[in-house]
């Protein structure tokens, strides 16, 4: 049996070896990124990197230590694209659009595809107030709401590199679109008044909606806002009768100059 001070000064060497290739291998994850954009490829490859999985579990095979080290490299290639990410995206991406246009499920796969932390506005203001947005609306009415969304997205200068979910509303004061124009980038999800009622219909948390859970009113209003949702958007991104991950590829593709 070794010697415990010789087993240990033995993991020091290795820890040694370690950091020094996962900096050789975060170096060239930056060499990658920057060929990927001179040469105008998508940065983000889900599908290389489902390749490089295979091929690490193929290296692998019969290692007994098999599971524990692909757990490592998990947390490797998500360090991997937040380099690709931060080389692409120094900036907040704010989500936009009318209710039920997806911005909640499309911030959550986002965040993940570009490794970015996620924030949900609506959350944030919950929280600080300590009710539901119904029960806001309810007790002091939709200006006292508008002020609190306005002031959330004030808080959110002082950070960057966020994928934000904004609420419906956000774009109806000039200097929320100010706000987030001026550290971010603004994406526009767009959707027909027919796929918004089918996505918002068996929802109790859409105060505007109440009593009002209809094509016509829903389409009333999208034109009432259609101009204030491009005033604010860099960005235009149809959602109809398309998955999440195409939306979000397509993000990514329009944020990166490919389309």
């Amino acid at each position: 049996m070794k010697d415990l001070e010789k087993i240990r000064e033995s993991i020091r060497e290795c820890d040694d070896r370690i950091i020094e290739a996962l900096a050789d291998r975060m170096k060239l994850i930056e060499d990658v990124a920057e060929y990927k954009k001179q040469h105008g490829m998508a940065i983000l490859q889900p599908e290389q990197e489902r390749r490089q999985e295979e091929v690490l579990a193929a290296k692998l095979e019969g290692n007994r230590y098999k599971g524990e080290i692909m757990d490592i490299f998990s947390h490797i290639v998500r360090k991997s694209r937040e380099i690709q990410a931060r080389s692409l995206f120094s900036h907040n991406i704010f989500l936009v659009g009318f209710m039920g246009a997806g911005k909640t499920t499309v911030s959550k796969y986002l965040s993940t595809m570009l490794a970015l932390e996620r924030v949900e506005l609506d959350e944030l203001i919950v929280q600080k107030e300590g009710m539901t947005i119904s029960s806001i609306f309810e007790e002091y009415g939709e200006e006292y709401f508008r002020n609190c969304e306005s002031n959330a997205l004030l808080e959110l200068q002082k950070r960057s590199q966020l994928v934000v979910s904004c609420g419906g509303g956000i774009v109806l004061r000039d200097e929320n679109i100010a706000n987030m124009k001026r550290n971010g980038r603004v994406v526009l999800l767009a959707a027909s008044p027919e796929t918004t009622l089918e996505r918002v219909k068996d929802s109790d948390e859409r105060p505007i909606l109440r009593n009002n859970m209809n094509v016509g009113f829903i389409a009333a209003l999208m034109e009432k806002r259609r101009e204030r949702y491009l005033k604010a958007a860099d960005i235009i991104i149809e959602t109809d009768g398309k998955t999440v991950q195409e939306v979000c590829e397509e993000i990514v593709a329009a944020l990166s100059g490919k389309v």
